[in-house]
């Protein structure tokens, strides 16, 4: 297993209402040149939660600093509103999903230190679209 020390949150860049499946997710990572999802983890807006990649494996991310190899990449399907505006659109069954899936990430790897948005190590981004740091940084204290 590899050195695991941090998460980094992201949203898919699609309506909150998209029917996007993980197949989809898949096929457009694969298109966009990746050999697999890069995600290791995606909350559906019903808060269901489907495995990307083994956590075994590095994503791919978040490649800026080499975060990719020492982090779980989680994406919520999701990041724009009806009218493509960036946004948090998640449902209140992704918020709960996300903390369960953290909380159990947490007790797996001791070693996390940090639990982060995209955009805290791209400005360039504005995924997840809120702040991800503020939000999950107190289940760090355990």
């Amino acid at each position: 297993m590899r050195r695991i020390d941090e998460i980094i949150i992201h949203c898919t860049d699609n309506r909150y209402d998209s029917k996007i499946t993980m197949d989809d997710l898949r096929r457009d990572h694969i298109r966009r040149g990746f050999r697999d999802i890069g995600y290791h983890y995606v909350v559906f807006y019903d808060g269901t939660i489907r495995a990307g990649r083994a956590l075994n494996e590095e994503g791919a991310h978040c490649k800026k600093n080499g975060h990719n190899k020492h982090s779980i990449g989680i994406a919520y399907v999701g990041g724009r509103r009806k009218d493509q505006v960036h946004e948090d659109t998640r449902s209140l069954a992704q918020k709960n999903s996300l903390k369960k899936l953290i909380r159990e990430l947490l007790e797996q790897f001791p070693t996390i230190k940090t639990i982060v948005g995209h955009c805290d190590y791209d400005p360039s981004k504005v995924c997840p679209c809120f702040n991800a740091r503020a939000e999950y940084s107190p289940l760090l204290i355990r």
